[in-house]
């Protein structure tokens, strides 16, 4: 039996970075996950393989298509999907290979394997081979994470029906794949699919891609990835799924109910959002229990139980890497004694498609239903020079200011590495910056990065370059 100041449970975005922020606090800190690497769904089968994907992807259709030929790079590529797969794998590897380096660098003590809560200040761990371990804590962090939520009547067996996962390993290029769910995962996983060759048919609930995003910048996002071929099926849904060894049947209806059509693919992604993880954690042990969304109710990262705190997906707010990091740092640092504090409205959200979304803050949509008086200011990228000569003018970047004070209430960028750029609003909203402070500051150029300033200088209609 070992005894210390924190057990985190999970070893993800929020696990891994609450254990070394209480290592470098001071405290003796144990985090338990129950896979061979640490660093969760995000760095082992979710944001950062997708990344690898999404940039070699990028690369094999720029020289495949036009863009190199325009540039005067005549090439003719071949597709080595193995060797694809292999660097993906290996960038994942060296990072959480990292996160081991840091854990030994902070003193954080990694068990392996799956933890369970026994009662207040216990947490019993349960290696691979069944033997369990018995841990005591002054506070327990639960930070176990998400799952891909299930569709009724669509199977995944990450044989033709994929999860994210599954999505991730293919061994071959599908002839025809399905993507269900038009939103973060479905658009980059089947953007990466796209550009390798697959035909690609997104199937989607809504009447829109992109669910919460500004509502403009999904349009526009919806219209440049159709022009690159992929396909849509809005206000349609998946009722079932009739699997062979060859491929899927599915079938599929109009949202509001009519005529179903079946379309045949050999693979079907299913990405239509995730789930808290909370099985055996034996949370009935200290008396806690789900909201109806399925998730751990907090108030300042404590739940309802004494010791016991929780961040990341598998409680409210957006299930984003970055957000679980954030609450790691604050949770430690209040269970430590200090102040932490999160603006979650300035947590930024990225489809990393081509061209990127990337946004923070308020949508027009929203401030709409608030009643709240607003300013937009808007550049398009085709207006930038750099994103011109690079032959990267989709999209654009639009500033939403509040009309009295100037404050900005909200920025949405689609356009050429925009994932980069939205720190900048990140950084001027945390400081309550207005749109001529934007508009006022010299950027360099020539650099996309010149399209925000224009897109704040429009608020109040004075660009000069457009």
């Amino acid at each position: 039996m070992s005894s210390y100041d924190v057990v985190i449970i999970g070893g993800g975005p929020g696990g891994y970075n609450a254990a070394i922020r209480a290592g470098q606090l001071g405290l003796s800190v144990a985090c338990v996950e129950g896979r061979e690497t640490l660093g969760g769904t995000c760095l082992n089968v979710g944001c950062i393989p997708s990344k690898a994907l999404l940039h070699a992807s990028e690369l094999y259709e720029a020289a495949s298509g036009e863009a190199f030929a325009k540039l005067g790079i005549e090439v003719t590529p071949t597709l080595n999907l193995d060797q694809m797969m292999k660097q993906k794998n290996e960038s994942v590897m060296a990072l959480t290979k990292g996160i081991e380096f840091l854990f030994r660098k902070y003193k954080v003590e990694w068990i392996k394997g799956w933890g369970r809560i026994a009662g207040p200040g216990t947490v019993i761990v349960t290696d691979a081979s069944g033997v369990e371990t018995e841990l005591l804590a002054k506070d327990i962090i639960i930070a176990t994470g998400s799952e891909p939520t299930p569709l009724p009547g669509v199977e995944i067996d990450n044989k033709r029906i994929l999860d994210s996962t599954g999505a991730l390993s293919l061994a071959q290029v599908p002839k025809h794949l399905v993507v269900i769910g038009a939103g973060v995962i479905g658009l980059e996983l089947g953007s990466v699919w796209r550009r390798l060759g697959a035909q690609v048919t997104v199937v989607e609930f809504l009447d829109h891609v992109a669910h919460g995003s500004d509502l403009e910048a999904g349009k526009t996002l919806h219209r440049s990835l159709s022009r690159q071929g992929m396909n849509f099926k809005l206000s349609s849904k998946v009722t079932s799924a009739i699997t062979s060894e060859t491929g899927v049947s599915l079938s599929v209806e109009p949202a509001a109910g009519g005529q179903a059509e079946v379309i045949e693919a050999d693979y079907v992604l299913v990405s239509i959002g995730r789930r808290p993880f909370t099985r055996g954690l034996g949370l009935e042990t200290v008396g806690l229990a789900l909201d109806k969304r399925g998730m751990l109710e907090n108030k300042d990262y404590r739940t309802a139980a004494e010791g016991i705190w929780v961040i990341g997906d598998v409680t409210s707010g957006p299930m984003l890497a970055h957000k679980a990091e954030d609450e790691a740092s604050v949770c430690v640092e209040r269970i430590a004694g200090k102040a932490g504090e999160i603006d979650y409205n300035l947590i930024p959200n990225v489809i990393y498609t081509r061209p990127e979304l990337a946004s923070v803050g308020k949508t027009e949509e929203q401030l709409k239903a608030e009643g709240r008086a607003y300013k937009v200011g808007k550049f398009p990228f085709s207006a930038n020079s750099r994103a011109k000569v690079n032959h990267e003018t989709e999209g654009f970047a639009k500033v939403l200011a509040d009309e009295r004070t100037d404050e900005i209430l909200g920025v949405h960028l689609v356009g050429p590495s925009v994932s980069e750029m939205i720190g900048e609003f990140c950084v001027a909203m945390e400081f309550a910056a207005s749109s001529e402070d934007v508009a006022l500051t010299s950027h360099p150029h020539p650099t996309r990065s010149e399209a925000l300033r224009q897109a704040a200088m429009s608020v109040i209609g004075l660009p000069t370059q457009s």
